[in-house]
Protein backbone atom coordinates (compact mmCIF):
# COMPACT_ATOMS: atom_id res chain seq x y z
CA UNK A 1 0.00 0.00 0.00
CA UNK A 2 1.49 3.35 -1.05
CA UNK A 3 1.28 6.39 1.23
CA UNK A 4 -2.22 6.26 2.62
CA UNK A 5 -4.12 8.90 4.52
CA UNK A 6 -6.57 7.82 7.19
CA UNK A 7 -10.08 9.20 7.03
CA UNK A 8 -12.81 9.45 9.62
CA UNK A 9 -16.55 9.51 9.01
CA UNK A 10 -18.12 12.86 9.90
CA UNK A 11 -21.68 12.08 8.91
CA UNK A 12 -24.33 11.99 6.24
CA UNK A 13 -25.89 14.99 4.49
CA UNK A 14 -28.99 15.03 2.32
CA UNK A 15 -29.06 16.66 -1.11
CA UNK A 16 -31.66 19.43 -0.86
CA UNK A 17 -32.30 19.42 -4.63
CA UNK A 18 -32.22 15.73 -5.58
CA UNK A 19 -34.48 13.70 -3.28
CA UNK A 20 -33.01 10.34 -2.26
CA UNK A 21 -29.39 11.41 -2.86
CA UNK A 22 -27.07 11.62 0.13
CA UNK A 23 -23.42 12.44 0.71
CA UNK A 24 -21.14 10.59 3.06
CA UNK A 25 -18.76 13.24 4.43
CA UNK A 26 -15.32 11.98 5.43
CA UNK A 27 -12.42 13.98 6.81
CA UNK A 28 -8.68 13.48 6.86
CA UNK A 29 -7.96 12.10 10.36
CA UNK A 30 -5.06 14.44 11.07
CA UNK A 31 -5.88 17.31 8.76
CA UNK A 32 -8.51 19.69 7.47
CA UNK A 33 -9.46 18.06 4.17
CA UNK A 34 -12.95 16.63 3.66
CA UNK A 35 -14.32 14.38 0.92
CA UNK A 36 -18.03 14.13 0.03
CA UNK A 37 -19.05 10.77 -1.47
CA UNK A 38 -22.48 10.44 -3.08
CA UNK A 39 -24.30 7.37 -1.77
CA UNK A 40 -27.78 5.86 -1.94
CA UNK A 41 -30.54 6.06 0.63
CA UNK A 42 -30.17 2.49 1.98
CA UNK A 43 -26.42 2.90 2.58
CA UNK A 44 -26.96 6.36 4.10
CA UNK A 45 -29.53 4.93 6.52
CA UNK A 46 -27.24 2.02 7.40
CA UNK A 47 -24.24 4.25 8.14
CA UNK A 48 -26.33 6.84 9.99
CA UNK A 49 -28.01 4.17 12.14
CA UNK A 50 -24.62 2.93 13.31
CA UNK A 51 -23.22 6.43 13.85
CA UNK A 52 -26.25 7.29 16.01
CA UNK A 53 -26.17 3.89 17.81
CA UNK A 54 -29.68 3.06 16.59
CA UNK A 55 -30.46 -0.65 16.88
CA UNK A 56 -33.08 -1.66 14.29
CA UNK A 57 -35.61 -4.36 15.19
CA UNK A 58 -34.09 -6.66 12.55
CA UNK A 59 -30.48 -6.67 11.28
CA UNK A 60 -29.70 -4.44 8.33
CA UNK A 61 -27.74 -5.91 5.40
CA UNK A 62 -24.40 -4.60 6.69
CA UNK A 63 -25.13 -5.98 10.17
CA UNK A 64 -25.79 -9.37 8.56
CA UNK A 65 -22.51 -9.19 6.64
CA UNK A 66 -20.58 -8.44 9.84
CA UNK A 67 -22.34 -11.33 11.60
CA UNK A 68 -21.30 -13.67 8.78
CA UNK A 69 -17.72 -12.43 8.98
CA UNK A 70 -17.62 -13.09 12.72
CA UNK A 71 -19.30 -16.49 12.46
CA UNK A 72 -16.71 -17.70 9.96
CA UNK A 73 -13.70 -16.08 11.66
CA UNK A 74 -13.16 -13.34 9.09
CA UNK A 75 -11.88 -10.00 10.38
CA UNK A 76 -12.14 -6.76 8.40
CA UNK A 77 -8.74 -5.04 8.72
CA UNK A 78 -9.24 -1.81 6.79
CA UNK A 79 -10.98 -0.12 3.87
CA UNK A 80 -8.96 1.43 1.06
CA UNK A 81 -10.62 3.98 -1.21
CA UNK A 82 -8.28 3.35 -4.12
CA UNK A 83 -9.83 4.96 -7.20
CA UNK A 84 -11.92 7.90 -8.35
CA UNK A 85 -13.13 7.82 -11.94
CA UNK A 86 -15.97 9.90 -13.39
CA UNK A 87 -17.04 10.95 -9.90
CA UNK A 88 -17.35 7.35 -8.66
CA UNK A 89 -15.17 6.14 -5.79
CA UNK A 90 -13.99 2.51 -5.72
CA UNK A 91 -12.86 0.67 -2.62
CA UNK A 92 -11.21 -2.49 -1.41
CA UNK A 93 -12.20 -4.22 1.81
CA UNK A 94 -9.12 -5.91 3.29
CA UNK A 95 -9.90 -9.00 5.38
CA UNK A 96 -7.99 -11.62 7.36
CA UNK A 97 -9.31 -15.15 7.91
CA UNK A 98 -8.92 -17.08 11.15
CA UNK A 99 -6.09 -19.02 9.49
CA UNK A 100 -4.23 -15.76 8.80
CA UNK A 101 -4.93 -15.61 5.06
CA UNK A 102 -5.49 -12.13 3.73
CA UNK A 103 -8.16 -11.36 1.16
CA UNK A 104 -9.07 -8.20 -0.71
CA UNK A 105 -12.64 -7.69 -1.89
CA UNK A 106 -13.78 -5.07 -4.39
CA UNK A 107 -16.63 -3.08 -2.84
CA UNK A 108 -18.77 -0.04 -3.31
CA UNK A 109 -17.34 2.61 -1.03
CA UNK A 110 -20.67 3.08 0.74
CA UNK A 111 -20.85 -0.64 1.58
CA UNK A 112 -17.22 -0.79 2.68
CA UNK A 113 -17.70 2.23 4.98
CA UNK A 114 -20.95 0.80 6.39
CA UNK A 115 -18.98 -2.31 7.39
CA UNK A 116 -16.00 -0.29 8.67
CA UNK A 117 -18.13 1.77 11.06
CA UNK A 118 -19.60 -1.46 12.46
CA UNK A 119 -16.26 -3.11 13.20
CA UNK A 120 -14.30 0.08 13.89
CA UNK A 121 -11.64 -0.57 11.25
CA UNK A 122 -9.68 2.27 9.62
CA UNK A 123 -10.51 3.80 6.26
CA UNK A 124 -7.68 5.04 4.02
CA UNK A 125 -7.30 6.85 0.72
CA UNK A 126 -4.44 8.19 -1.37
CA UNK A 127 -3.06 11.72 -1.53
CA UNK A 128 -4.15 11.89 -5.18
CA UNK A 129 -7.81 11.16 -4.36
CA UNK A 130 -7.71 13.57 -1.44
CA UNK A 131 -6.31 16.31 -3.72
CA UNK A 132 -8.83 15.68 -6.50
CA UNK A 133 -12.00 15.24 -4.44
CA UNK A 134 -11.25 17.09 -1.23
CA UNK A 135 -12.03 20.53 0.04
CA UNK A 136 -11.04 22.52 3.08
CA UNK A 137 -14.10 23.90 4.88
CA UNK A 138 -12.12 26.72 6.54
CA UNK A 139 -11.28 28.03 3.07
CA UNK A 140 -14.94 28.67 2.16
CA UNK A 141 -15.22 25.20 0.65
CA UNK A 142 -12.73 25.83 -2.16
CA UNK A 143 -11.95 22.45 -3.78
CA UNK A 144 -8.27 21.52 -3.63
CA UNK A 145 -8.07 21.48 -7.42
CA UNK A 146 -8.91 25.21 -7.31
CA UNK A 147 -6.24 25.80 -4.68
CA UNK A 148 -3.66 25.36 -7.43
CA UNK A 149 -5.04 28.52 -9.04
CA UNK A 150 -4.58 30.64 -5.89
CA UNK A 151 -1.44 32.67 -5.23
CA UNK A 152 1.04 30.95 -2.88
CA UNK A 153 0.37 33.55 -0.17
CA UNK A 154 -3.25 32.34 0.10
CA UNK A 155 -2.49 28.61 0.34
CA UNK A 156 -2.72 26.74 3.66
CA UNK A 157 0.56 25.43 5.10
CA UNK A 158 -0.32 21.80 4.28
CA UNK A 159 -0.71 22.68 0.61
CA UNK A 160 2.51 24.73 0.61
CA UNK A 161 4.37 21.77 2.09
CA UNK A 162 3.02 19.53 -0.68
CA UNK A 163 4.11 22.10 -3.28
CA UNK A 164 7.57 22.28 -1.65
CA UNK A 165 7.96 18.51 -1.89
CA UNK A 166 6.83 18.57 -5.53
CA UNK A 167 9.40 21.28 -6.39
CA UNK A 168 12.17 19.27 -4.71
CA UNK A 169 11.19 16.13 -6.64
CA UNK A 170 11.18 18.14 -9.87
CA UNK A 171 14.54 19.69 -8.90
CA UNK A 172 13.09 23.21 -9.09
CA UNK A 173 15.20 24.41 -6.17
CA UNK A 174 14.68 28.12 -6.79
CA UNK A 175 10.90 27.74 -6.48
CA UNK A 176 11.39 25.38 -3.50
CA UNK A 177 13.42 28.03 -1.67
CA UNK A 178 10.67 30.60 -2.29
CA UNK A 179 7.99 28.25 -0.93
CA UNK A 180 10.16 27.31 2.06
CA UNK A 181 10.48 31.00 3.00
CA UNK A 182 6.72 31.39 2.73
CA UNK A 183 6.12 28.37 5.00
CA UNK A 184 8.61 29.69 7.56
CA UNK A 185 6.91 33.08 7.42
CA UNK A 186 3.45 31.57 8.01
CA UNK A 187 4.74 29.36 10.82
CA UNK A 188 6.35 32.41 12.41
CA UNK A 189 3.00 34.20 12.32
CA UNK A 190 1.23 31.23 13.93
CA UNK A 191 3.68 30.73 16.81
Amino acid sequence: MSEQIELKVLGITRNQVDNGVFALVMEQKDGPIRIPIVIGMAEAQSIQAKLLSIVPPRPLTHDLMVSIFHRFGIFPDYVEIYNLADGVFASHLHLTGKDGTEQVLDARTSDAVAIAVRVNCPIYTSRDILDRAGYIPDEDGIPLSRLDELPLTELPIERLQARLQQCIEEEDYERAAEIKKMIESKLGKNS
